[in-house]
């Protein structure tokens, strides 16, 4: 069985998430949503409020799982017998940072990453942008999942 696991913060979950994990279903035969716990960020959702929404939104999707973790990435992915990463990709910025990621991840513990480019459309949707919207109380709809629930 192919499993993958799909790492991030996700707070919130958005449009360009969502689209990784569909593009994901196409040739992994589950996804495993992993939700990183990152005491040095300041989250605008506890941990358990993103889990919860994230499997809402999946609720109905045998292959895909949503857990959160506090450890090494690849660590996490050996936890739950996973063999990939998949990170979505937006900018050359964010292809050099993975780069280096995936290279290690592959030395240390034989993981390999799968980068899906963004769809042009979804470029400029991300989380650090919808969660500022969400603090000057401004409709997020667009940038979320049809169906997810705040």
């Amino acid at each position: 069985m192919r499993t993958a696991i799909f790492p991030g913060t996700f707070d919130p979950f958005t449009i360009g998430h969502y689209s990784v994990v569909s593009r994901a279903l196409t040739f992994m035969d589950e996804v495993i949503i992993g939700i990183g716990i990152n005491e040095n960020k300041n989250t605008y959702f506890p941990i358990e409020k993103r889990v919860e929404m994230i499997r809402k939104l999946y609720k109905d999707e045998p292959r895909i799982k949503v857990m959160s973790y506090d450890c090494l990435t690849i660590d996490f992915a050996q936890q739950v017998n996973a063999h990939f990463i998949v990170r979505g990709i937006r900018t050359v910025k964010d292809f050099e940072y993975e780069e280096t990621i995936a290279d290690i991840n592959r030395k240390l513990a034989g993981i390999e990453t799968i980068l899906l480019f963004t769809e042009p459309e979804l470029t400029c949707v991300s989380s650090t942008i919808v969660r500022e919207l969400l603090s000057y109380n401004k409709d997020i709809s667009r940038f979320i999942p049809e169906g997810m629930e705040m």
